[in-house]
């Protein structure tokens, strides 16, 4: 180590004479800090490049790069064969399979009124439910909403077909503590398929790195979301349900597959192509990327390198050119006094995040 920091300073730090001659006075106090920042910078850059080559003694070529990405996939889990398939597993699977069936007769059951039907349904249960509520109010604090409106926009959620808030916020909060590491949960150094809905059929994998899933505990104290917890398959169902009696089975195609599908790889995508590609204004020390196709898919998520430098921030398009729908809603419920304790990031936190700033330390 200490050969290697000796080969890098030959390169670029002045030299020691020259100062030493010049400017006796600062002399010491240059080569303490200079060594220093030298040191913590190479540590970093060692961590990352850890971070996306080596797993476990794993080398590069065993399994290679992720398409069009520098993303190296490092282990490998069965999606399929081989592997020990729990009954939630076969559930999940079962679940998600008939969707996604029920989405391909789409085709044939074309309707206007449906298709609008399921488009608010998703913009809905996507923007209010899933980004806002199940994202930045419930797993991160980004804000603060009245007890009546977090637990109706909560239930906009859990008709999103993504499970219940106690579920998704934990994975959640688990991807950003342990985030591209051998204990996040959808890491696309796994493999992208895995990343983006290979997790979701291995509970094995969650019970194996998380013993006691005890992040949650201020979601689990409200009786509320215990209750949507226990109760979850009888909303989505009673929710199936009323689709049908109110428009058919076109309706239900379109409403009950073809939305909770189109929401269901919107999501997906950010935590599997927002972390293989983009690009990252902030330095993290994770996978994390700016997409912006992504975003305009997902309502503002899309900006996911921002997130990950700003956890807490409500804002994840940071940029005025960086659209954020879910931060659009969330100043208008502030703007009518629905929405407050918003949480956005100081420029003095802006700036020592930034790439640029932390390249010349």
């Amino acid at each position: 180590m200490h050969d290697i920091l000796t080969s890098l300073h030959a390169f670029h730090q002045p030299s020691p004479n020259l100062m030493k001659l010049f400017f006796p006075y600062k002399y010491h106090h240059f080569v303490h800090t200079y060594y220093h920042k030298s040191y913590a910078h190479f540590i970093h850059h060692l961590k990352m490049r850890n971070l996306v080559t080596v797993s476990n003694g794993v080398k590069e070529s065993e399994f290679g790069k992720i398409l069009l990405s520098d993303v190296v996939v490092t282990s490998k889990r069965n999606l399929f064969w081989g592997r020990k398939w729990r009954n939630i597993d076969i559930q999940m699977g079962v679940g998600i399979l008939a969707i996604h069936l029920l989405a391909l007769v789409a085709p044939f059951k074309l309707a206007w009124d449906a298709f609008l039907f399921a488009f608010w349904t998703w913009v809905l249960c996507g923007i209010c439910g899933v980004t806002l509520s199940y994202h930045r109010n419930l797993a991160h604090h980004s804000l603060k909403l009245p007890k009546w409106l977090e637990y109706t926009f909560a239930y906009l959620g859990v008709l999103s077909f993504q499970r219940d808030p106690i579920f998704w916020v934990s994975i959640h909060r688990f991807h950003h503590q342990y985030v591209d590491s051998q204990k996040d949960p959808h890491s696309p150094t796994f493999g992208f398929w895995y990343s983006h809905m290979g997790w979701l059929f291995d509970s094995g994998y969650i019970i194996e790195k998380y013993k006691e899933r005890n992040n949650v505990e201020d979601l689990k104290s409200q009786v509320f979301y215990r209750f949507l917890q226990k109760t979850y398959i009888f909303h989505i169902s009673a929710f199936a349900a009323c689709v049908y009696a109110y428009g058919g089975f076109t309706y239900f195609v379109w409403a009950v597959g073809v939305a909770p599908t189109w929401g269901y790889h919107t999501t997906f995508l950010v935590n599997s192509a927002c972390h293989v590609w983009g690009y990252q204004k902030w330095e993290t020390g994770d996978l994390s990327k700016n997409n912006w196709w992504v975003a305009l898919l997902t309502f503002g998520e899309g900006w996911h390198n921002n997130h990950h430098a700003f956890e807490y921030s409500a804002r994840h398009g940071l940029e005025w050119w960086q659209i954020d729908f879910c931060w659009y809603m969330i100043r208008f419920l502030e703007a009518i006094g629905l929405a407050t304790a918003v949480k956005l990031p100081t420029e003095a936190h802006k700036l020592k995040k930034s790439l640029s700033h932390n390249k010349f330390k």
